[in-house]
């Protein structure tokens, strides 16, 4: 027994209309949601630097207070941490060149945050350059020989900055796991926002006075990196050791 589908050619045509109608709106869709993606930069422009490929680094940032560093610093020490990195505003250096001599001579690595506490996407170029120029200044002061490394004051840039770092030497380093240590949310939640660090994290943490609970939270985030059988490394080992991740800035 034969059968025969008789197929009318004008719904053939508006099927086939509304096939390719939204084959192409499937498409545009993708697109769209793949340029949302964080891609790596080409190779050619400035990065931004924020995990690496293996190990994982500690971060401080410090802009302002005398009271907090140190306790920290005692922290460090007493859980034998020989690798962190510092970054700290010239501003605040130039105030503390006691603190910042312990940590140059307890063997940590010192990034600059900017001079003064400024949010670089908001600034012209010149100034943008001239605020690290000033910090560059201040740490020479201090001796503090050779910084490769930089973080925007407010963790806020844009490609300029990233282009305006890499004309000065430097490179941009952001983070891959924020602490939110600086809300004083107590000990056990910066904890909780640390305990899924994993290798290539670069962790934020700060040692200016408005954190209050760091120096508490320290030792929990450091039985936490030990039980993972993960590596503490400076920044700058991080980024020597292996691949880096950087997003595409626009």
């Amino acid at each position: 027994m034969n059968f025969f589908y008789v197929v009318n050619g004008k719904a053939l045509k508006n099927v086939t209309l509304v096939l390719i109608a939204a084959f192409f709106t499937a498409w545009f869709m993708y697109i769209e949601n793949l340029s949302q993606i964080p891609v790596f930069s080409a190779k050619d422009e400035p990065r931004a630097v924020y995990r690496g490929e293996k190990d994982l680094a500690l971060t401080f940032n410090i802009g302002w207070g005398d009271e907090k560093a140190e306790p920290i610093l005692d922290v460090l020490k007493k859980e034998n941490v020989k690798s962190a990195t510092f970054f700290l505003s010239g501003s605040w250096a130039e105030r503390h060149p006691d603190i910042v001599s312990r940590i140059q001579k307890e063997g940590y690595e010192i990034g600059i945050l900017g001079y003064n506490y400024e949010d670089y996407s908001e600034l012209e170029d010149t100034k943008v350059a001239r605020d690290i120029l000033k910090a560059q200044e201040a740490f020479k002061k201090l001796n503090v020989k050779d910084i490769k490394l930089v973080r925007a004051p407010t963790g806020h840039f844009d490609k300029r900055t990233l282009k305006i770092a890499k004309r000065l030497g430097y490179t941009v380093v952001h983070w891959s796991m924020d602490s939110k240590d600086w809300q004083n949310p107590g000990v056990e939640k910066i904890f909780e926002n640390t305990k899924d660090a994993g290798n290539g994290e670069i962790i934020l943490l700060h040692a200016s006075d408005s954190a209050k609970q760091t120096a508490n939270a320290v030792p929990l985030i450091l039985q936490n990196i030990r039980q993972k059988g993960l590596k503490i490394v400076t920044v700058s080992e991080m980024i020597a050791n292996g691949e880096v991740s950087s997003k595409e800035i626009k």
